[in-house]
């Protein structure tokens, strides 16, 4: 039995966030060193606190790199995360770590440690690490106990997956398999452009697919700079910008204004958003993109407004119409042009194959990727239910909303996060089934995970009282994973993102769940159906 654990702590690169963070993370640190105790385990502390700094956390990759020389590789070792942290700040010590690991989060949608968690788990498992996860709202749960006492004698944890089960295509509807192996076929003949805005966003690297693995799909990357939109985004006219903005206006969309720029959302934080959303248009097609993903988090954050207003209203087939510099023609006319947040390119492969897909079926063919973020179960109006928090830090189309445009309000991005403001793409998502997914990466090879669902619609107390808990100016889904458990699906899930899009009834979201399944299988995609009989 294990005597003592080093206990770590991964944060994120902006100090507001973990100086903002640091009172919960030592809070739960504190709660995980008394459940350590109950079992006569004593914790050191792999890294201090820093007076200077105001937190605890490891914040940078140089700095892990510093904690790791001084922790014993063949000791147990927990990393403990109630804040977004950056995967790469301890990803390099993980993987030469010998001695076993334990990833444990807070069960909490205001302290974002669950979705830093599941980007961790990400990550190891894209990088072969052995690992073991926990989770608690107390930590003093049976559930958490057993995981724990498990680990400790152990060095493992075992959670029930049996909700996840290999697809086999002799077994589904053949025609819906039939549909998808052709669209897959044709992906691979036809081959497609993923634009990509700058790679790996705030250290995730379970967000970056390998090119020999995209490329066996037929996707292959553009590599593009965020300084180059930036540039572009300058070039944008007042006029076009305005007419953009004026478009919204039209179409019912309500903008939240102060006087304050640090706090406030203001209409030249819109208006360059407007701009940025051009620029990128017209840069995916000079490039010929299929699809693109914007970084943000590095770089651009110092230069302009958040980019989620902007990535919103391309994944919407209606929005603001763009013409080419010179031509005057309309870019991308009748289309989306799919847009995976955060230069997450496991939902930008995604995106595209459910875009196109979803297009040959017939369905309206929006979608969007979301936080894995939080939930609780909800009893009342016919529900009982356990629904799941799916919130996204703006970039949802407005098609998904309850009202569309005129459901869909924009409000200013945080100010720990988002230091130069801008608006984001604020509505509750409507009642509807739903196919849910994620791509990931796992003994060097593409994998999927993917399931059906529903949104539900929740009294407008409980529905502020979630938001309130997370973030209110972002977009929310309350959706219920069909036949999976809370616990399975964290268990399972293999980052802190999740693919959704509408189907227009029950039959209709399980044709395409097999006919996405057989597509991803014909491009080479190991698929697991998760809580589908």
């Amino acid at each position: 039995m294990t005597k003592q654990v080093i206990l770590i702590a991964s944060g994120d690169l902006r100090i507001a966030a973990n100086q903002t963070c640091e009172a919960a993370q030592a809070a739960m640190e504190a709660q995980i060193v008394a459940a350590l105790e109950r079992e006569g385990v004593t914790v050191k502390r792999g890294h201090p606190f820093d007076p200077k700094k105001g937190h605890g956390f490891i914040d940078s990759q140089k700095y892990g790199m510093e904690v790791f020389r001084g922790i014993d590789p063949e000791a147990p070792l927990i990393v403990a995360e109630a804040v977004w942290q950056y995967s790469h700040h301890v990803l390099h010590g993980l993987v030469t770590h010998k001695g076993p690991i334990l990833t444990i989060a807070n069960w909490s949608g205001t302290w974002p440690g669950l979705v830093g968690m599941l980007n961790l788990n990400g990550s190891l498992t894209k990088a072969g690490v052995k690992y073991s996860t926990l989770w608690s709202e107390e930590f003093t749960d049976e559930y958490f106990r057993k995981g724990l006492r498990q680990w400790l004698s152990e060095g493992t944890v075992t959670h029930d997956t049996s909700h996840a089960k290999a697809f086999e295509a002799s077994a589904a509807p053949a025609d819906a398999v039939a549909l998808g192996a052709e669209f897959g076929r044709e992906l691979k003949t036809r081959k497609a452009i993923m634009g990509i805005f700058d790679e790996g966003c705030m250290g995730m690297f379970n967000a970056i697919l390998p090119d020999d693995l995209l490329h066996a799909t037929g996707v292959f990357k553009e590599r593009l700079s965020q300084s180059a939109l930036y540039a572009k985004t300058l070039t944008v006219g007042d006029d076009e910008a305005q007419a953009v903005y004026q478009w919204l206006l039209d179409k019912g969309m309500t903008f939240h204004y102060g006087p304050d720029e640090a706090t406030d959302l203001t209409e030249a934080q819109v208006l360059l958003q407007c701009k940025m959303y051009i620029a990128a248009l017209r840069i995916a097609d000079e490039f010929g993109c299929d699809t693109i993903g914007i970084q943000y988090q590095q770089g651009l954050k110092d230069l302009a407004p958040a980019s989620d207003l902007v990535e919103g209203l391309l994944n919407n087939v209606s929005r603001p119409p763009v013409q080419h510099e010179t031509t005057g023609e309309e870019l991308y006319a009748g289309e989306a042009l799919p847009h995976f947040n955060e230069v997450d390119e496991a939902a930008g492969l995604d995106a595209l194959v459910t875009y196109r897909l979803w297009r040959k079926l017939g369905y309206a063919p929006e979608t969007t990727l979301h936080d894995l973020r939080w939930g609780r179960q909800y009893t009342g109006g016919g529900i009982d239910e356990y629904v799941w928090v799916f919130l996204i830090s703006g970039a949802a189309p407005p098609e998904h909303f309850i009202g569309g445009y005129a459901g869909t309000s924009s409000e200013r991005q945080p100010p720990m996060y988002f230091r130069l403001g801008g608006g984001t793409v604020k509505g509750i998502s409507k009642p509807g089934e739903i196919v849910w997914s994620r791509i990931y990466v796992a003994d060097n090879a593409l994998k999927c995970d993917m399931g059906l669902g529903g949104v539900v619609e929740l009294p407008k107390e409980e529905t502020d009282e979630r938001w309130n808990l997370t973030t209110p100016q972002w977009p929310i889904m309350h959706a219920v994973l069909y036949g999976v458990t809370r616990d399975q699906m964290m268990a399972q899930h293999k980052a802190n993102h999740i693919q959704v899009a509408y189907a227009p009834d029950a039959q209709a979201a399980q044709r395409a769940l097999y006919a996405k399944a057989a597509a991803l299988q014909e491009l080479g995609v190991t698929v697991n159906l998760c809580g589908v009989a």
